[in-house]
């Protein structure tokens, strides 16, 4: 790709987009970014993005946003939107780009996904019965999920969650976002189906502990039990489908770790960052 061409990240505004829009204005790009008409949050995108309002709900309103679009940063609001308007959503996509990054999962990687699920899975189907070229991030979780703990970590000493031998290979959510910029403004990704992952495997208990360790405080970590973590999930706005996905995974990842893989390093030349170094990045939102 060129300097002049031009990207749009969709769900701009969460804790990827920002750091996939910077990632492609410093590889030359002119970024978009797709914006609810509601949401109050565009100040976290740089300044150089140009913000359009609209919704994947209402595919009408993406018009302007892809007009002369040459590709399309991918990400699906799957907790708050279904995918009734994907379809549609995609064959827009296509009519007019050229390039897309879909934002995935580890659980289509390692066939734990099915497509009929109307997740990640349906999404990189409806992709591939197209012409764009596409590639997927099929991303472990990322670091920034660990964000969840904070509340009970300003608060005391104990993490009270589910499954905390369960051990990961989480990713460095800017890490993420320079490989997706990668596909986008690089050749050689077409068809390409990545496996995106941190650099370490640690226990959710091990991820505790390190924030202890950066914030000069011992924490430690109690499991509570699978059906009262569920429903404290589904509490709190997961669909019941979801808690139930991933309270599964984390048992499985109790008995064998998350596969990981060296993509980060591979597509952009230097290695992934550690779970320490975000911790220490975000070492305030804890204290």
């Amino acid at each position: 790709m060129t300097a002049k061409n031009t990207v749009l990240v969709t769900a701009a505004t969460g804790n990827l987009g920002p750091l996939a829009a910077a990632e492609l204005l410093a590889a030359g790009a002119t970024v978009r970014a797709l914006v609810l008409p509601d949401d109050p949050h565009a100040d976290r995108l740089p300044r150089d993005v140009e913000i359009f309002r609209g919704d994947l709900g209402d595919p009408d309103s993406l018009d302007a946003a892809l007009e002369g679009v040459d590709g399309v940063f991918l990400m699906w609001p799957f907790f708050t939107l279904n995918v009734d308007t994907a379809p549609e959503v995609v064959r827009r996509i296509g009519a007019v780009a050229r390039r897309v990054v879909l934002v995935s999962s580890v659980g289509v990687h390692i066939g734990l996904e099915p497509v009929d699920n109307n997740c990640h899975a349906y999404l990189e189907q409806l992709l591939e019965g197209t012409t764009l070229d596409w590639t997927f991030l099929r991303t472990t979780g990322f670091h920034c999920n660990a964000m969840g703990f904070a509340p009970q970590i300003r608060a005391g000493d104990v993490v009270r969650h589910p499954y905390g031998a369960a051990t990961r290979t989480s990713v460095h959510e800017a890490d993420l976002a320079a490989v997706g910029a990668a596909a986008l403004t690089q050749d050689g990704h077409a068809k390409k189906k990545y496996l995106v992952s941190g650099p370490e495997e640690l226990s959710q208990a091990d991820q505790v502990r390190i924030i202890g360790e950066v914030i000069g405080r011992s924490l430690r970590w109690e499991d509570i039990e699978h059906d009262a973590a569920r429903q404290a999930m589904v509490d709190t706005g997961w669909p019941p489908s979801y808690a139930d996905g991933a309270l599964d995974y984390f048992a499985m990842l109790t008995k064998q770790p998350e596969v990981g893989s060296n993509v980060v390093e591979e597509l952009t030349g230097r290695p992934a960052r550690s779970f320490r170094s975000w911790a220490t990045e975000r070492a305030e939102s804890f204290r």
